[in-house]
């Protein structure tokens, strides 16, 4: 895979989909530098792991809605590793399966906060970087935003203004060469997925009812959405851009799976 980049940046590091992003990237010989949230530990062996493997890789801990951390996280961040052409988002916080009724305006408003907030705080971070390299923004959403399932509302709401902000990026800065995509997992046997099928938010029927909108008829893995992600930020992709979850009218969708909409 041809990345024009020494350095790629992946929020949510320690999360399953953030941990098989990563060892693809420092796979193709790029140092990695992550982001967590809680799980230091997990984070902490990531690094070791790439690094014994020969690779560049560096955690940190960052509040990603805190415009300041991020700027100087990203300042420290381009003096280690060099300019980044390559961001990956792959954070976001644990979100219970719910009725909207039930949500109330505040946990809303903190959900959108650690969703889009983050995001657009983190781009405008390296934004100036991904101009001078000419980089790729691939971001990780959900499926919900396009199938709507009832009680993941919570998720769809906040992902669909990421993926909104991924289309505007890109009409913007195309013209300097960046590119902006995302990718939604549907149902997955690890990460997020997996901990509500664990703690009953997602019964037998219910899997069985996403098993049947599945054309392959088998959920799909932190792999399968670290492949995606990693050609989409790829000069293999690279007339690719502003594309969001997704459809199964598209050749891209054949190529990958249901996970990108309207390749140009």
């Amino acid at each position: 895979m041809a990345l024009q980049s020494p350095c790629a940046v992946v929020t949510g590091g320690s999360g399953g989909i953030g941990i098989e992003i990563s060892r693809r990237l420092a796979a193709d010989g790029l140092p990695v530098a992550i982001t967590y949230h809680s799980n230091a530990e997990r984070a902490d062996a990531l690094v070791t792991e790439l690094t014994a493997a020969g690779g560049r890789a560096r955690a940190d801990r960052v509040d990603l809605a805190d415009t300041g951390q991020v700027a100087d996280w990203a300042q420290s961040l381009t003096a280690e590793f060099g300019q980044p052409a390559v961001l990956v988002h792959a954070a976001g916080p644990h979100i219970p399966m719910v009725h909207l009724s039930k949500v109330s305006p505040d946990t809303f408003s903190a959900h959108l906060g650690a969703e889009a907030t983050a995001f657009f705080t983190l781009v405008h971070g390296f934004l100036p970087a991904l101009r001078q390299t000419r980089g790729s923004v691939v971001a990780v959403t959900t499926a919900a935003t396009d199938r709507f399932p009832v009680r993941d509302g919570l998720s769809s709401g906040t992902k669909g203004a990421v993926e909104a902000l991924v289309r505007a990026f890109a009409a913007e800065e195309g013209r300097f060469g960046v590119r902006f995509n995302s990718v939604g997992p549907g149902m997955l046997t690890d990460g997020m997925a997996e901990r509500l099928m664990g703690n009953s938010d997602l019964d037998e029927r219910a899997q069985a009812v996403a098993m049947s909108r599945i054309p392959l008829q088998r959920f799909g893995s932190a792999s399968d959405i670290a492949e995606a992600v990693c050609f989409l930020a790829s000069e293999k992709a690279g007339f690719i851009t502003g594309q969001s979850p997704y459809s199964s009218k598209k050749v891209i969708h054949q190529l990958i799976g249901p996970s990108v909409r309207n390749p140009t």
